[in-house]
C-alpha cells in the first residue's frame, strides 16, 4: 500500500516548516516525464545547497510557482532517488498543473508546507509510479482542506514585483502653468 499524508512517517529530526526557496529550473536526467509519464521541475545546485543542514530527504508537498505567475500544488522529491541510486542530491517539484511547454530556465518559486515520506527504492518502475501518483493525490487532498496551507498559496513571495508603470503611476511632477 502507498503511503498518503495521512499515514505518513514523520521525517527523524524536527522541521522548521513552510520552507521557502526559489531557484532556476534546470534540465535534469529526463526520467520523469520519460520513465515515469510525471513531468519534474529540477532546481538548480544553489537551491539545493541553500536548504537548512538538518533538512531531511524525502518527499514533501506544498505551494510552487513559475516565473511567480499563478500557484499550484506541487509534490517534491528531495535527495538522491534511491530507486535509481543517484549519487548528486537534486530537488524535483512536480507540480500539479498541465504546462504547454517545458519552463528550463524559468524561476521557480516552492513553498514547502509538510512531508509526505522517506525515499526509497521500489520493487519496480510501476510500484514507483503508483506511489508517486499516491503521493500526488495525498499532498492534493491535503492541501485542499487545511486552512493554514491554503493561506500560505496567498504568500506575497508567490508574487512579483510591479513597476511603477504597470501599477498606472510615476515619479513624474505635473509642469507647474
Amino acid at each position: 500500500m502507498a503511503t498518503t499524508p495521512d499515514t505518513a512517517k514523520p521525517p527523524t529530526k524536527p522541521l522548521s516548516l513552510p520552507l521557502y526557496v526559489r531557484g532556476t529550473v534546470v534540465k535534469g536526467l529526463g526520467r520523469g516525464n520519460k520513465d515515469l509519464g510525471i513531468p519534474t521541475a529540477n532546481l538548480d545546485d544553489g537551491a539545493i545547497a541553500s536548504l537548512p543542514s538538518d533538512f531531511d530527504n524525502g518527499i514533501y508537498y506544498g505551494w510552487a510557482s513559475v516565473d511567480r505567475t499563478d500557484v499550484h500544488k506541487m509534490v517534491m522529491s528531495v535527495g538522491y532517488n534511491p530507486h535509481y541510486g543517484n549519487r548528486k542530491k537534486s530537488m524535483e517539484a512536480h507540480l500539479i498543473h498541465e504546462f504547454p511547454e517545458d519552463f528550463y530556465g524559468s524561476e521557480l518559486s516552492i513553498v514547502v508546507v509538510d512531508f509526505l515520506r522517506d525515499e526509497k527504492s521500489f520493487p519496480s518502475l510501476e510500484a514507483l509510479i503508483a506511489a508517486i501518483h499516491a503521493d500526488i493525490n495525498g499532498a492534493s487532498i491535503n492541501l485542499d482542506r487545511n486552512d493554514k496551507y491554503l493561506k500560505i498559496k496567498q504568500s506575497p513571495f508567490f508574487q512579483r514585483e510591479t513597476t511603477k508603470e504597470e501599477e498606472g503611476t510615476t515619479d513624474a511632477v505635473p509642469a507647474s502653468t
